[in-house]
């Protein structure tokens, strides 16, 4: 296979989520199987970006076409970097200290209200995420028991 155009862009998981689920609503409608490989891979890949606790993963999605540029547009003013950006939008941080893993050295960049606004547009603009996996209150064991007492 020889590269006849070469691209680079970085992609946030929405967007590689839709490409994967525009990829296999074309399969579909032409009646043909793809190549089984490539299945497998789009198959297992929707999968993780649906499964929590992935931000995709919350029905219904918070998630739209428009919510990139929105953000964009909103977090313009903070001169965040691309890959902070798409950082943003792949983990939905609800919190200061959430942001601050994605944010490279924030406490010197931003004071502490231009953080406490900048998860707000976050919430504003993509949602809270709800915790909705397999236990809410993050104990697996509780769970379990619950199953094993009916």
């Amino acid at each position: 296979m020889k590269v006849m155009e070469a691209q680079a862009a970085v992609l946030t998981n929405y967007e590689v989520l839709q490409h994967l689920s525009q990829q296999k609503d074309r399969y579909k409608q032409r009646k043909r199987r793809g190549p089984p490989n490539l299945e497998t891979v789009v198959r297992e890949l929707i999968q993780y970006l649906q499964s929590y606790p992935n931000p995709l993963s919350q029905k219904p999605s918070a998630y739209d076409p428009g919510c990139i540029s929105r953000l964009l547009e909103r977090l313009s003013p903070y001169e965040l970097s691309k890959g902070e950006v798409v950082m943003i939008l792949n983990l939905r941080p609800a919190s200061v200290a959430a942001l601050n893993t994605i944010i490279e050295e924030m406490g010197e960049r931003f004071s502490d209200e231009q953080q406490e606004e900048m998860v707000t547009i976050v919430l504003e603009v993509l949602g809270q995420f709800k915790e909705s996996g397999p236990n809410a209150n993050g104990n697996a064991d509780d769970a379990a028991e619950a199953g094993n007492a009916s």
